[in-house]
């Protein structure tokens, strides 16, 4: 027979594993983890604090969706390689601009890709040499204009304006060279005057401006600059998931209204930890300026960008956008 504490040994030995199988196991089966992405730009506002607030430990995201949910934070160029990386399953969400979006629901005939909300409108402009004599499209004959990337919204925005005003625009030339270019490096460029144009956006606008006396030619004010894309996987399995993560990002829109000077210094600290360069109080409040918070993107918005995409080449046909805004 067992002694009474080889007994007491195995009751308790029982009573931890019940407790393991009944409650620690099926809370670490519930956990999740949603993977983010987004760019180090002032029109990622919302995802700059957010992510800021997360490195603290003091996540905003996380504290809305509840202590099973984990977010891993995922920092990319432009929006492309955004996209790229939702069609490889590598992120779920991503900020980013709306021509690559629909360029990607395009290309996967209407699925894998849903813009779930609004973000930021404006805060992207055509910012020119100061001594330039540029100003209109047919100007620029002969002249070299960076973009972030190759079919990003901004990318998109140089080749459809060129077009327009009668040029021919070709992926890698044609009657001038939209050249895709890192943000970090269209800066340099246009300080040795190596470019004659960058289109953009905010902060790099305003640091073309300030740091180098670039003049803005084309403001794009009221042109929706970012939304909240998901991939359609996520919406399939965790419908409520992706309509929490949506309040959430509203919620910390209205936030950001109301306190832009305290969301301005999460912005600069996030910038420097992403970019490792300081960004002056100056700077980011005249970037500030430029940029319009929203938590919606409308139908027709999105139907300019598709014109654009097909004056710059990019589509043949006409997607139908049906199911490409979804409100979980």
């Amino acid at each position: 027979m067992r002694s009474f504490r080889q007994r007491h040994f195995i009751s308790a030995t029982l009573r931890v594993l019940v407790f393991i199988v009944a409650v620690i196991l099926p809370a670490r089966a519930q956990q999740l983890t949603v993977r983010i992405g987004h760019f180090p730009n002032i029109t990622h506002v919302q995802a700059l604090v957010a992510h800021g607030m997360s490195r603290k430990g003091e996540g905003w995201f996380e504290q809305r969706l509840g202590p099973n949910v984990k977010l891993e934070w995922y920092v990319y160029n432009a929006g492309p390689s955004a996209m790229e990386a939702i069609f490889a399953d590598t992120v779920d969400l991503t900020y980013a601009g709306p021509s690559p979006a629909i360029n990607a629901y395009s290309k996967a005939r209407g699925e894998e890709i849903r813009i779930v909300a609004g973000a930021v409108d404006g805060g992207a402009a055509l910012v020119v040499q100061p001594d330039s004599n540029l100003r209109t499209p047919d100007d620029f004959r002969g002249k070299r204009i960076a973009t972030p990337q190759l079919g990003n919204t901004q990318d998109v925005s140089a080749r459809s304006w060129l077009a327009a005003g009668g040029l021919r625009i070709t992926l890698t030339g044609g009657d001038a060279h939209v050249l895709p270019t890192d943000n970090p490096d269209q800066l340099a460029l246009f300080k040795t005057r190596q470019i004659d144009a960058v289109w953009t956006v905010e902060p790099w606008v305003s640091r073309l401006e300030m740091e180098a006396q670039g003049r803005v030619l084309v403001d794009e004010k009221e042109s929706v600059t970012t939304v909240l894309v998901s991939s359609r996987k996520l919406l399939d399995r965790q419908r409520d998931l992706v309509r929490r993560l949506v309040a959430a990002n509203a919620e910390l829109t209205t936030w950001i209204r109301a306190h832009p000077a305290e969301a301005q210094a999460m912005v600069r600290d996030e910038l420097a930890a992403e970019t490792h360069t300081q960004i002056g109080a100056d700077l980011v409040t005249h970037a500030w300026a430029r940029i319009v918070l929203r938590t919606y993107v409308t139908r027709a918005a999105l139907e300019s960008f598709v014109s654009k995409a097909q004056q710059a080449g990019f589509l043949r046909g006409a997607p139908d956008l049906a199911r490409l805004v979804e409100t979980p």
